[in-house]
């Protein structure tokens, strides 16, 4: 887990080397355990390191290849490295390190920009090639990890974060009127590219992207999952859909232990993140550190499930931490909390995720979490209401349950200036409802929401407030082929 940055230039020029030195020490929370720029040509590029795969400085970044000449950013991590390391040695390919970033070089030039197609994990990243001066940047397929670019004529720029991308200056700050709308009326989600500047876009999940040095660029997404039932298991039984969504996740569950540091669990009390922490108990983890929030009840509301958290620590024997928080640490938390968004995010999870990421940190730098479980397994009160709505009619009856505000209402909000003078979120929600690939209202929702509001919201506050403090989540349950099934 790490930041990644990153110039090209397409006029000749030299990289500002400056910009990125800035857009790398803006990230220093991402990787607190060490830094590096390199530069060459028409390309530099930088990278915050936080250790999890070979603690060495073999493992450390940028990283360059001067036999297959090529360089590398990486941030996230590849489940089935070890594999296709192995796969790779049987192919002729030396490795100097044991890190999963060099499997990610090999692996490319190997297979181009196929080699996503190969991946299981979480990842975003750039390689350039030493010769021809091209850049490559790749997201995975559920956009765990974000990438942010900048473009001018002269240069691109990219980033892990909005901050960093300010940081190094000369970039179009008026708000985009596209994503307004959709933040004041889709719910906050701002569906990529777009972002809250003009000037700054993202590059989409399962998407990669070929830049040339004269500017021109091409993307292919790699994964469209089909959100239509698979006549081939159109006669499962219950007991059947339990026992496979159980292996799938156990599998899940057991690939995101990889790494050379301790991986904790934080356990909420519901049952997504406690299914998480049985399935690793089933597996023999023992002294598995777990991490429960508490904040103080207000209005007759309790404000911890430490009940349920306790319960399973219990059953299953962990290193159990429970964490309050007292009232006071809310409020001042708060500015610092917006200050690590790179977009804006109105949860008031944020501010939780953030002070329990603060405590998790100091014991240790890897978590799993339950994220994600709502959005694949239709968790979510606005999905029972779409049961009965025939095909035709998907999109309205998804606007009344999720949408916010009209178009009128967000127009009345707005100056003249910031109206985009259509209802471009509903025009977005139409095209999704109405794509092949889902044969149901709730189909066609789970696609929505797995696709883009989970990606530009839960997804997005995880690793936003996670990363604020240098420890790495991992989501079980956004493991793709669990999600495919």
């Amino acid at each position: 887990m790490c930041g990644v940055c990153g110039e090209i230039r397409f006029d000749g020029t030299e990289p500002d080397v400056a910009a990125v030195a800035a857009m790398t020490e803006a990230m220093h929370p991402r990787g607190p355990d060490g830094a590096g720029v390199f530069v060459q040509g028409t390309t530099a590029l930088g990278h915050r390191r936080l250790s999890i795969i070979d603690l060495s400085t073999r493992g450390a970044q940028p990283m360059i290849d001067t036999e297959l000449r090529l360089a590398l950013v990486f941030n996230g991590c590849l489940y089935n490295y070890r594999q296709l390391r192995t796969q790779l040695q049987n192919s002729g390919y030396r490795f100097f390190s044991t890190s999963d970033s060099e499997v990610v070089l090999k692996a490319f030039h190997h297979w181009g920009s196929y080699c996503v197609d190969h991946f299981v994990g979480m990842f975003a990243f750039a390689v350039t090639d030493l010769d021809n001066g091209s850049l490559v940047l790749a997201r995975d397929r559920l956009g765990i990890k974000p990438l942010y670019v900048a473009q001018t004529s002269s240069r691109l720029r990219f980033a892990s974060t909005v901050p960093a991308l300010l940081r190094a200056g000369d970039v179009d700050r008026i708000l985009d009127p596209v994503a307004l709308h959709h933040y004041l009326s889709f719910h906050s989600v701002v569906p990529a590219p777009h972002t809250i500047y003009r000037g700054i876009r993202k590059l989409p999940a399962a998407t990669v992207r070929v830049v040339m040095p004269d500017g021109l660029s091409a993307d292919r997404c790699y994964w469209e999952p089909d959100f239509s039932p698979d006549p081939e298991r159109a006669g499962w039984s219950t007991e059947e859909w339990q026992e496979a969504l159980l292996d799938s996740l156990r599998t899940a569950v057991y690939r995101r232990m990889v790494g050379d540091v301790p991986v904790g669990v934080l356990l909420s009390g519901g049952i997504d993140s406690s299914v998480v922490v049985a399935l690793l108990a089933e597996q023999g983890q023992q002294d598995l550190a777990t991490f429960s929030i508490g904040f103080d009840s207000a209005g007759g509301e309790s404000g911890n499930e430490f009940a349920y958290s306790d319960l399973v620590a219990r059953t299953f024997a962990t290193d159990h931490h429970r964490i309050h928080i007292d009232s006071a640490r809310l409020v001042p938390a708060v500015p610092k909390t917006v200050a690590a968004m790179s977009e804006p995010m109105v949860s008031h999870d944020c501010v939780a995720f953030y002070l329990l990421s603060e405590e998790v940190h100091k014991s240790v730098k890897v978590v799993q979490t339950g994220q994600g479980a709502d959005e694949i397994l239709a968790g979510y009160d606005w999905y029972p209401p779409l049961r009965h709505v025939p095909r035709e009619d998907a999109a309205d009856a998804y606007a009344r349950v999720f949408v916010d505000r009209s178009h009128a209402d967000v127009d009345a909000l707005l100056r003249p200036e910031y109206r985009v003078g259509r209802d471009v979120s509903h025009e977005f929600l139409a095209a999704h409802h109405g794509a092949p690939g889902a044969s149901s209202a709730v189909d066609s929702a789970l696609r929505l929401d797995t696709t883009v509001m989970l990606v530009e919201d839960p997804v997005k506050r995880v690793d936003t407030m996670t990363m604020a403090w240098g420890l790495e989540a991992r989501v079980p349950f956004l493991d793709h082929e669990f999600v495919e099934l």
